[in-house]
């Protein structure tokens, strides 16, 4: 997990196993930060199990505010020619409760 230029913190998703990542995605949602789901390839459909794991086990009032999907150049496949490679961004605000209760413990 790294944090993004706003402050949000940033998961990438990758061959680790899928809770890994719900746990990952679960402590800052609970912080009342944002949280950027990315993944590429084939971990795309791991990206939508984390959110959705997230979604109906741990924060049930997560908000899925962005999803955002696309298509970057890859690696050079061995034929010499450039891969074109899908992505996904999907962007979770936690529920209003967490971030007013996250705010109350810092004062």
């Amino acid at each position: 997990m790294s944090l993004g230029p706003s402050g949000e913190a940033i998961v990438l998703i990758g061959r680790k196993p899928t809770m890994n990542y719900v746990l990952a995605t679960t402590l800052p949602l609970n912080e009342g930060r944002k949280v950027v789901v990315k993944a590429r390839g084939r971990a795309i459909s791991k990206a939508v199990d984390v959110v959705e794991v997230v979604r109906r086990r741990f924060v049930k009032d997560v908000q899925v505010e962005n999803v955002k999907i696309g298509t970057e150049e890859g690696r050079v496949g061995s034929d010499g020619r450039p891969r074109n490679v899908s992505i996904i961004e999907i962007v979770l605000a936690p529920p209003t409760s967490a971030t007013s209760s996250a705010s109350s413990k810092k004062k």
